[in-house]
């Protein structure tokens, strides 16, 4: 599809092999995003494009190598979709940035919250007759494609935003990004739902603790997220906040309980 385009496409690791010699196919992990990240600054690319073993999921990589956030990709393809439909319905997952909530709402659309995973959120697409649902794990997901998730289609929103401008990608998801987050943090942990309720202790006496989906504690401009894996024996944290600097003494103070011996 990209070849009919007036593009220069460079590819790594474009040859198939099941015991995947260079890294994992999970962009999720940082690691798995270095050689695309090298890759785009030496050839002076315009972004990057890494998707995972299925191409449901795509990481965008900036002209500075940057990996941009899931969340800011999701509001500017929740922003694009709105603009083909006023008024529309955007589910994101309970970690997605609350700057996706509000750059919807100040374009019109109504979101619906969703537990994370695509069993969640293809129900909610479905009985909510959502236009674009987004995850913080870079899973979007379209009515026009079934409502199931595809990272091409969310690909071509990108190139497509970014074609209409002559600002570089670095500078359009500026205006999609309003906080800091700490990204997803894994742990190991004997007693996952023991350091759950150990932070809510700790830190969630006079503030709004959810329980619906792991445990999410929110307080003045942050939120705190820790949750079971759907997938693997590990607790998932991920921080947001206002400034980097709240951020990081958050995510400290929740990584020093959970993994407390």
């Amino acid at each position: 599809m990209l070849s009919h385009l007036d593009v220069e496409l460079v590819g790594l690791f474009m040859e198939l092999d099941g015991s995947f010699p260079n890294h994992q196919p999970n962009p999720l992990e940082p690691k798995n995003l270095v050689d695309a990240q090298r890759a785009v600054r030496a050839h002076h690319a315009d972004l990057g494009l890494v998707f995972d073993g299925d191409a449901d999921r795509v990481f965008v990589i900036d002209e500075l190598g940057e990996v941009v956030n899931p969340s800011a990709i999701a509001a500017m393809i929740a922003v694009n979709e709105l603009g083909r439909e006023p008024g529309g319905t955007i589910i994101v997952n309970t970690i997605v940035s609350d700057a996706v909530s509000e750059i919807v709402a100040e374009h019109g659309g109504r979101v619906v919250p969703s537990n994370v995973g695509h069993t969640y959120m293809k129900a909610l697409m479905a009985s909510q007759n959502a236009i674009f649902g987004g995850e913080h794990s870079a899973h979007y997901y379209f009515r026009d494609f079934f409502g199931a998730d595809t990272g091409m289609l969310a690909a071509l929103h990108v190139l497509s935003t970014l074609g209409h401008t002559d600002t570089p990608l670095s500078g359009l998801v500026k205006s999609f990004t309003r906080y800091a987050a700490s990204g997803e943090i894994n742990s190991s942990v004997t007693d996952p739902q023991g350091a759950m309720r150990r932070v809510a202790a700790e830190m969630g006496d006079g503030l709004e603790v959810q329980w619906n989906d792991g445990v999410k504690i929110i307080g003045p401009g942050w939120w705190v997220s820790l949750r079971p894996s759907n997938t693997e024996p590990l607790l998932r944290l991920n921080v947001e906040a206002r400034d980097t600097a709240t951020m990081e003494h958050l995510r400290d103070t929740v990584l020093a309980l959970v993994r407390e011996r």
